[in-house]
């Protein structure tokens, strides 16, 4: 699936939550920042998801989910969905709910001195 058709799906229902969040590109495709925290985003054609991670074995059970590997670094938290495991909207909604519900225990990273 195309990363910014991807990206509107996820701003399309972020704001249907009433969900402040800022977008940046990352890794090849678009990064939903909430709360000044990585939350989710689009990633090699699939979604990237940052949950809990004692849920992360549960549900690598769905459908094109697995561990998420970035650069052969294992992303404890983050598991990577293929496009088929999120094409519906109910399937992305899943995730987008899974993504908020982690977030508020994600600690901010450190500002980077410019």
């Amino acid at each position: 699936m195309d990363n910014q058709l991807t990206g509107a799906r996820i701003a399309n229902l972020l704001t249907a939550r009433n969900i402040e969040f800022e977008q940046k590109n990352m890794f090849g495709g678009v990064c939903f920042m909430v709360d000044e925290k990585m939350c989710l985003g689009s990633y090699k054609g699939g979604l990237m998801a940052r949950i809990n991670p004692e849920e992360v074995d549960m549900l690598s059970k769905r459908p094109g989910t697995e561990q998420m590997i970035h650069a052969g670094r294992t992303m404890v938290g983050y598991v990577f969905i293929e496009a088929p495991g999120f094409e519906n909207d109910e399937d992305l909604g899943f995730w987008v709910d899974k993504c908020l519900a982690w977030n508020p225990f994600v600690k901010k990273s450190a500002k980077k001195k410019k």
